[in-house]
């Protein structure tokens, strides 16, 4: 009797028809994640000083070598434990950015880095505020990770933390799961014509007794 083989998680999720399995690609590590400075000497300053990295590298020219515009820049990179870096770029010329149409983008786009342990993390703390820097935290997150936050001197908004789960990072079968719950409240909310905030909401609601 033939039997059908049990398709994998993922396949749950929806997808476009024609997508392609990934032949086995993953990224080795983070190289850098880069922002635009508008003065790299306080952004010198401030990630070899108070957040101890190493000056990595730097380029200078006169164009941007990917897309050929004519734009000059410096371009710096500081080195963590690990060999991933950080980088920014400084164009003089180049107007400040527009502020955001909405709070969301200034807190959830940020870059967390890992410290050894929650000891670690409130010595994070105490050194930024010594420092003078605004800190929010320490802020643990339903047991998962602790973290603090704070701003570099380009806005950038930076987060210090450490797991308090150690698997916090291979909960794959859940963030299938979630996903697909999330998705299909969503379409779900689209299709009755339903505040699609306001489902999800609801949806929040119902799976919160899992931190309780």
């Amino acid at each position: 009797m033939q039997t059908t083989a049990p398709q994998p998680l993922r396949a749950a999720v929806p997808v476009m028809a024609a997508a392609k399995a990934n032949p086995g690609l993953t990224p080795v590590m983070l190289n850098h994640a880069a922002w635009v400075t508008h003065d790299v000497a306080a952004t010198a300053d401030f990630y070899t000083r108070i957040m101890g990295m190493e000056l990595a590298s730097t380029v200078l020219d006169d164009s941007i070598p990917s897309t050929g515009d004519d734009i000059p820049y410096f371009h710096i990179f500081f080195r963590m434990q690990d060999g991933s870096t950080l980088a920014f770029f400084e164009a003089p010329g180049v107007p400040a950015p527009a502020k955001s149409t909405h709070p969301a983008y200034d807190i959830f786009n940020h870059i967390a880095l890992q410290a050894a342990n929650r000891e670690e993390v409130m010595k994070w703390y105490e050194w930024l505020k010594s420092n003078d820097i605004e800190v929010i935290g320490p802020t643990d997150h339903k047991g998962l990770i602790l973290s603090i936050y704070f701003h570099d001197p380009a806005g950038v908004r930076l987060e210090i933390t450490t797991p308090l789960d150690a698997q916090w990072n291979r909960h794959t079968q859940k963030g299938y799961e979630d996903l697909k719950l999330w998705v299909d409240c969503k379409e779900q909310a689209i299709r009755e014509g339903r505040d699609v905030p306001k489902a999800l909401i609801e949806l929040i609601g119902n799976i919160r007794k899992r931190y309780d």
